[in-house]
């Protein structure tokens, strides 16, 4: 066993973890953040960039620390200007798109983003709807995820103004007497359910 080895190891590792926690806290919640693709990859080098400053004897403490302040810094100056400028912030950010939109796919989103309609469905499902007529819309976030709004929740459509897509969010009237159905057949169950349960109470 080399003890040297070791020693060396826990001693960097001390350090550059200290040095880590400090820089991240000076930076902000934001660096790690993983709000876009952008920011994933950040996080991921980050934590490979830290792996190779206590594993590896060839990358000096300095070094990686160094490299590790350029990524950190690298993020802070894009987010910052993502802020202040749409334009580079359309550069480096991909913008969220509508992948069902009132119960119909949309399939140019669909081959665009290269997301099945399986993939759709199962976002569906995890969120607690077996049908999607009760789905105003899913939409693929610059992260990845897949974000479901129920029609019911759908209020204004204010959060969409920035998602691309049917900038109208329109309804066929095939669609909103489909809706209307599904409404009625809920509402229909609900108070059948209630009229059993009176019963059983009495």
């Amino acid at each position: 066993m080399d003890w040297d080895n070791i020693e060396r190891i826990l001693l960097v590792a001390s350090v550059a973890y200290l040095y880590a926690v400090f820089v991240l806290r000076l930076s902000g919640k934001r660096t790690l953040a993983k709000l876009n693709a952008f920011d994933l990859i950040v996080t991921v080098a980050l934590g490979s960039t830290l792996a190779t400053i206590v594993l590896s004897k060839d990358v000096t403490l300095t070094e990686g620390t160094i490299g590790f302040s350029v990524l950190i810094g690298l993020q802070f100056g894009i987010a910052w200007l993502s802020t202040r400028s749409k334009a580079f912030a359309g550069i480096v950010k991909s913008e969220p798109r509508v992948l069902l939109l009132t119960g119909k796919f949309q399939e140019e989103a669909l081959r665009r983003e290269r997301v099945t309609e399986d993939e759709v469905c199962a976002a569906v499902r995890s969120a607690g709807y077996g049908d999607l007529a009760l789905v105003f819309c899913v939409v693929l976030e610059t992260d990845g995820s897949l974000s479901v709004i129920a029609e019911s929740r759908r209020g204004n459509r204010s959060a969409l103004d920035s998602v691309a897509g049917d900038r109208d969010f329109g309804e066929s009237d095939s669609y909103r007497k489909s809706v209307n159905e599904t409404d009625q057949k809920i509402g229909s169950e609900d108070e059948d359910r209630r009229f059993r349960a009176q019963c059983s109470a009495s």
